[in-house]
């Protein structure tokens, strides 16, 4: 027979209590915002910033990019093609500039829109209105150019990412100052490409060639693996990359561990406008278990990026 539970009142007279001073808590007005005073610059702004959840994280990044610098460690960013797409190449650029970064990766999808930007000052097609009629992925100088210079760089001994820089340099399209790769070749900064075959639309092209794209992929992916050693007390960026970059970093921590390499006091960083399972995972909680710390910050790119690289430039000058 099941037992029944009458309405009874629960008796609270014996609750005990204790003084709200004695309790740790997770929010102090120390930590609470403060508001911005007119004309004041971005260096108050940051520091009146609450230091409590994304905006503790914020501005821990700045300082890590920061410190990264001043003591000599590496700084690699990891962009996917979005980045680049939304307007972002003159505030990286100017990063590189300033010695922000030490080596960039992308995907063969970031090297078309910054190839791209560099021919013509515009990228991005619209796919429904080209894919119906067949016009999608077509444009005549990416598919031809792009692929033979891939094609002649990774034949001459040279990774994707210094093939392209190089062609460009040489090219000197009306719109070179926006190119990364180009600006890579400049400054003497690693660029590295990693391409999944058949992900991209130079790939629909005769011009393709399976034996560079793979072996000049290849050829980055070592590249970039010796720049990913190097990270002992530096700061990864994987920014709006949720599938390539994550797992590229994650083998490249892989071999350099297998050569003893700890990376101690690594930071990374995860940028993009959602969480996703791989970046969180091979970026933010892996590389970093027991020997630095993962940040990941939540905000459209054209946003968050030019606002944490004013931050950092800001902080550097303090």
């Amino acid at each position: 027979m099941p037992v029944k539970f009458p309405y009874e009142e629960f008796d609270l007279s014996g609750v005990r209590t204790y003084p709200l001073a004695s309790r740790p808590s997770k929010a102090h007005a120390a930590d609470f915002a403060r508001p911005y005073p007119p004309g004041a610059g971005l260096g108050a702004w940051l520091d009146r910033l609450p230091r409590i959840l994304a905006a503790a994280d914020f501005a821990a990044v700045v300082d890590a990019i920061v410190g990264a610098r001043a003591k000599g460690a590496g700084l690699v960013w990891g962009l996917g093609a979005h980045v680049i797409k939304t307007g972002l190449s003159p505030i990286l650029v100017d990063l590189m500039e300033r010695g922000f970064v030490s080596a960039i990766a992308t995907n063969g999808a970031g090297l078309i829109h910054d190839f791209e930007l560099a021919l013509a000052g515009a990228t991005s097609e619209e796919v429904d209105e080209t894919l119906g009629p067949g016009r999608f992925g077509m444009a005549e100088e990416t598919g031809r150019q792009l692929n033979e210079a891939i094609a002649a760089g990774v034949g001459a001994g040279l990774g994707i990412g210094q093939a392209v820089g190089a062609y460009l340099r040489d090219l000197a399209p009306p719109h070179g100052h926006l190119s990364l790769a180009a600006a890579a070749v400049r400054l003497g900064i690693p660029f590295t490409v990693h391409v999944a075959v058949g992900t991209d639309v130079i790939h629909m092209h005769p011009a393709a060639s399976g034996a560079a794209l793979g072996e000049g992929s290849l050829r980055d992916f070592r590249y970039f693996v010796s720049n990913v050693a190097r990270l002992a007390g530096g700061v990864y960026l994987n920014c709006g990359s949720a599938v390539i970059l994550p797992e590229v970093f994650l083998k490249a921590v892989a071999l350099a561990r297998n050569r003893g390499l700890a990376l101690e006091g690594l930071t990374t960083v995860n940028l993009d406008f959602v969480r996703l399972y791989r970046p969180q995972t091979n970026v933010v909680t892996r590389p970093v278990a027991g020997s630095g710390r993962g940040y990941s910050l939540v905000g459209h790119h054209e946003i968050m990026i030019p606002l944490l690289a004013a931050a950092v430039v800001e902080r550097a000058s303090a």
